[in-house]
């Protein structure tokens, strides 16, 4: 064990070699708050896209024809509420709506605020909502995204719709979605479910497609089976499939990340290594006075490991700070976009923060133990050579 005298000197070595040990630690910083970036990303998208997921239907059911999405008949609801085990059977209207002078789409859904199932999938987004005084006139509920390309081309407080058949829909602003759902609203339109029918173009007789609840979950492959032989031209989306396709979609983009940072950190570490490998002068005169002194090799060894290990600490810390100051507080500009995408309108999501410690204790590990393992084995070799030879 260091004495106080050993750490007194050990903190003088840190002191004294701070140059050196200056372009190692600036680059351990950017490295991991790089990786940590990405973590944190990935960690708050996911737990944001998991509770929206939690909230939706157990099964979302669309009619396919010439290989492509199209309208479902409304009286396919009335066949399905006959399925034994089904709770909640509802049709839903959403689409999107092309806006020509900024070639950019809104996602317009349409609601029934007196279907309770529909209404409890949007809880989170429409809980605060007077539906007496939302449907007293044509009203729409609006994201930030949509909010900002409004006012860029200066439509105060409502836009004019151009349904299908040419006529001419004035909707009023009645809110835009708050901030910490940007993740998912972005883009979208919420409206009463008729006038969203009228401005996408969905007749009276069909419906975009067809939610079910299933409140007992050891029913849901019994009910799959009797969704599958009902209709041959029927898709079938099942809850935990989204949950299974963001989940691999984020594993995906982050073990992208990952590779690239083993990559990164064998090239950094093999320098670390061939850097400490041809040890300077100084370096194996330091080393051999401490022997000369009375010093143990041991003792020696575990000073160095000490001294390098603090480096290291320090820059794994720094960098995670970094890495959740970037993303936490200016929401990862550039980086972001990797997730998110570029296509359609602009995101300024705020990330909500979801820090996993046993992430950040792996990557810790994952960091310190090659780490310390580049430079162990040169000065141990330095370690072993007699000081009188090193001096020279």
């Amino acid at each position: 064990m260091l004495n106080k005298n050993s750490l007194n000197f050990l903190i003088l070595l840190l002191i004294t070699n701070r140059s050196k040990h200056l372009w190692i630690f600036i680059i351990s910083t950017l490295l991991i708050a790089l990786v940590s970036s990405v973590f944190f990303i990935s960690s708050s998208i996911e737990k944001n896209i998991g509770i929206t997921i939690e909230a939706q239907p157990d099964f979302v059911l669309q009619r396919y024809s010439g290989g492509k999405v199209v309208d479902t008949p409304v009286e396919w609801i009335d066949e399905f509420r006959k399925i034994k085990g089904v709770s909640a059977v509802s049709g839903r209207i959403y689409g999107r709506y092309y806006y020509e002078p900024a070639e950019k789409y809104f996602l317009i859904v349409g609601i029934d605020f007196f279907d309770t199932q529909i209404v409890k999938s949007f809880q989170n987004l429409v809980d605060s909502v007077d539906i007496k005084k939302f449907l007293s006139k044509n009203n729409m509920i609006i994201g930030s995204g949509v909010k900002e390309l409004l006012d860029y081309y200066e439509y105060n407080g409502y836009y004019t719709f151009r349904p299908p058949d040419r006529s001419i829909e004035k909707v009023f602003i009645y809110e835009v979605f708050d901030k910490n759902s940007q993740m998912v609203t972005n883009d979208m339109v919420i409206m009463d479910i008729d006038l969203a029918r009228k401005i996408l173009g969905v007749k009276k007789e069909n419906v975009t497609d067809i939610v079910l609840k299933v409140p007992n979950p050891a029913e849901i492959e019994n009910i799959r089976t009797k969704l599958i032989v009902s209709h041959f031209d029927m898709r079938i989306i099942e809850k935990n499939d989204m949950k299974k396709y963001y989940k691999n979609l984020f594993n995906y983009k982050g073990g992208l990340f990952l590779i690239l940072y083993t990559v990164v950190l064998a090239t950094f570490l093999l320098i670390l290594y061939q850097r400490y490998s041809i040890i300077k002068d100084s370096d194996a005169k330091e080393i051999a006075v401490l022997r000369l002194v009375g010093w143990k090799i041991e003792e020696v060894i575990w000073l160095k490991i000490i001294e390098n290990f603090i480096i290291a600490a320090t820059a794994f810390m720094l960098g995670v700070i970094i890495a959740y100051v970037y993303v936490y507080i200016f929401n990862a500009p550039l980086l972001k976009e990797i997730f998110l995408g570029f296509n359609n309108l602009g995101n300024s999501v705020n990330f909500t923060p979801d820090v996993d410690i046993k992430i950040l204790g792996v990557l810790f590990l994952f960091f310190i133990v090659p780490f310390i393992l580049a430079i162990l084995i040169p000065l141990w070799r330095v370690c072993i050579t007699e000081p009188q030879e090193a001096m020279r």
